[in-house]
């Protein structure tokens, strides 16, 4: 609370950024300890949270007042006026500091790493768990526990990590049981333009044996070959394949965290832009490149599932540090091969393993904290959207819809859990995050009603050796959702699968209504038996008969019976045994009982 120098400003304007005219809303706009609210003379409320402020602009005065534009992570963009330029400037400088993330408390054992490469079938012949990085020691970005060939002894572990990038050496990141394949990543080599490592060299053999079905292996550096080369020049670069046996090198060309920061800022310029026509909007979309690079991401993590799936090669993939491109590509890949990875625990474990665990640097690259805004950039957030354009092409194999994507990127950048603060596992422990904060999973699964796909069918996902999705230009859509999600001003798309949902809601009510009615049929129809039970047997009358009645039925006695041709009518055309009415008749022929039941108030009594 001590950054917060007005807390309640009146008379503010909240400026509708998609409206031809100068449109806008006024309210009074309150400043608390985790929110920015703004509220308008209808009493509609307009929430931000603080860790959701990417950038705080505070423009010229004008006439009308002092504007300021507020853009959030989540691509919302609020623009105020406030009347008085000192409490504009009290709250840009309040939002500056508030922007900063605060830490809160538990759930952490929902997910356990040793637990999935169990499922996946490791540690077994051919791997091992290995305690080498038990301390950090040998590696800070990777987690303690780590999955190598079992052939691979420590002092191999060792050299090979002094001659990879940030001491990050080969390791296993995912294990396909069915044909012994498995998905290894590392950061780049330090090699130069003929610098070798002995240890390196006998990892990547070790790798290649542990595959019994196939002893050739593939080495994917996700970068673009001109700038592979361009690191050689400061001793960094790539494999020679002169130095290492059995190895297919290939390059997918995936640009660097700089290009995307760019790329993306293009997009949202034109996300942005008010007017503007059908071909300014896609000329601009084309040219922000945005949409190539997911389908570059997707082309290399296809490879790599094939790689794996078809051909039974093992893949080793790395890019320059091995925490961007390459937790896109290898996560992406096992999505693509592994069912258990497209629902909704599944895909908590994916990111747990791939990105929080392996070292994505989820600080800098969120802009968590006061750093170097050149390390921003969305690199997760191209996985989502390519885990999204994954759920269009194939939306019956995905347990999770639209919104849990979206509701997991919200939290990335909130820090209000502790699963995405700080850089790797070692600063996590440091930070105590585990003591501090909750762990979002749990608070997905609790809500996960709201997130499952209502046409999942997983049959048909488990039926896929791998995913295949087409890469032509016009499967990859823009992502309204994401990037419109708060233009409300918008014409509205209505979503196919929320009114699946509703559908499927309101049958289950509906079901819920026929049981209820059903058991209420059941129960009247129980009660009318037993009180059926209590009228067979005729109850006789203890009183005397009384004279009249007597002389009733003598008269009824004197009446002449009726002809058997009499009783049964026809209809003109009909046979007698095809006559709808007989049954009646016959149970009007039939004797009455001396009293029936006494609810009525009425008796009938005979002689």
């Amino acid at each position: 609370m001590e950054h917060i120098r007005t807390t309640k400003v009146e008379q503010v304007k909240l400026l509708d950024r998609f409206s031809t005219s100068s449109k806008s809303q006024t309210g009074t706009l309150y400043l608390t300890a985790t929110h920015l609210l703004f509220i308008d003379a209808n009493q509609k409320e307009t929430w931000i949270l603080h860790h959701h402020i990417a950038a705080v602009e505070k423009l010229a005065l004008t006439t009308s007042g002092c504007p300021l534009v507020i853009q959030c992570k989540n691509f919302r963009i609020v623009h105020f006026i406030v009347p008085r330029e000192r409490d504009c400037h009290d709250i840009y400088n309040s939002l500056l500091q508030l922007s900063k993330p605060v830490e809160r408390v538990q759930g952490w054992q929902l997910i356990n790493l040793v637990e999935e490469f169990d499922r996946m079938g490791v540690p077994n012949s051919n791997w091992q768990l290995s305690d080498a990085n038990r301390d950090y020691k040998i590696c800070e970005t990777y987690p303690r526990e780590l999955y190598v060939p079992r052939s691979v002894s420590k002092p191999i572990i060792v050299g090979s990590s002094k001659f990879r990038s940030k001491g990050r050496f080969p390791v296993l990141s995912y294990y396909r049981k069915d044909n012994e394949a498995a998905i290894c990543r590392c950061s780049q080599p330090l090699s130069g333009f003929s610098a070798r490592c002995l240890e390196d060299e006998h990892m990547l053999q070790a790798i290649s044996k542990a595959n019994p079905t196939n002893r050739y292996m593939y080495v994917v550096d996700t970068r673009p070959k001109l700038n592979a080369m361009a690191n050689r020049a400061a001793g960094k670069g790539y494999e020679n394949e002169d130095n290492y046996s059995n190895i297919r090198f290939q390059f997918v060309g995936i640009e660097n965290i700089h290009v995307m920061r760019s790329s993306l800022q293009k997009l949202l310029e034109v996300c942005g832009s008010r007017g503007l026509s059908v071909n300014d909007f896609l000329s601009g979309l084309e040219s922000s490149g945005w949409l190539r690079h997911i389908k570059a991401v997707l082309e290399a993590a296809i490879f790599l599932a094939k790689a794996i799936a078809f051909e039974g090669a093992s893949v080793l993939v790395h890019c320059s540090d091995g925490w961007d491109r390459t937790s896109q590509v290898c996560s992406l890949g096992s999505l693509l091969l592994d069912p258990f990875y497209r629902t909704i625990k599944g895909f908590m474990v994916l990111i747990e393993k791939d990105w929080i665990a392996f070292g994505h640097k989820f600080s800098d690259r969120c802009g968590q904290l006061d750093g170097d805004p050149k390390e921003i950039s969305p690199v997760f957030a191209q996985f989502l959207e390519s885990v999204w354009h994954l759920t269009e092409q194939f939306p019956q194999a995905f347990e999770y819809n639209e919104a849990f994507l979206l509701q997991i990127h919200e939290h990335v950048n909130s820090c209000q859990f502790g699963n995405f603060i700080g850089n790797c596992q070692k600063e996590r422990e440091e930070l105590k995050l585990k003591e501090k904060t909750y762990s979002l999973w749990p608070f997905l699964l609790d809500e996960q009603k709201k997130y499952r796909n209502p046409i999942y069918n997983e049959h048909f996902s488990q039926s896929f050796a791998v995913l295949e999705p087409d890469t032509v230009s016009f499967n990859f859509k823009f992502w309204r959702n994401m990037y419109h999600q708060f233009d409300h001003t918008m014409h509205p798309r209505q979503s196919v699968l929320n009114h699946v949902m509703n559908m499927r809601e309101q049958n289950k009510l509906l079901e819920k209504d026929i049981k209820e009615l059903e058991a209420k049929l059941g129960h009247r129809a129980t009660k009318e038996e037993t009180d059926a039970a209590f009228t067979k047997e005729p109850l006789r009358s203890v009183h005397p008969v009384s004279p009249v009645h007597k002389t009733l039925e003598c008269f009824k006695k004197e009446q002449p019976l009726l002809r058997a041709n009499d009783c049964i009518r026809t209809i003109e055309g009909a046979n007698a045994a095809d006559n709808r009415y007989s049954e009646y008749m016959e149970e009007l022929s039939k004797t009455e009982p001396g009293m029936v039941s006494l609810e009525y108030g009425v008796a009938r009594m005979t002689c």
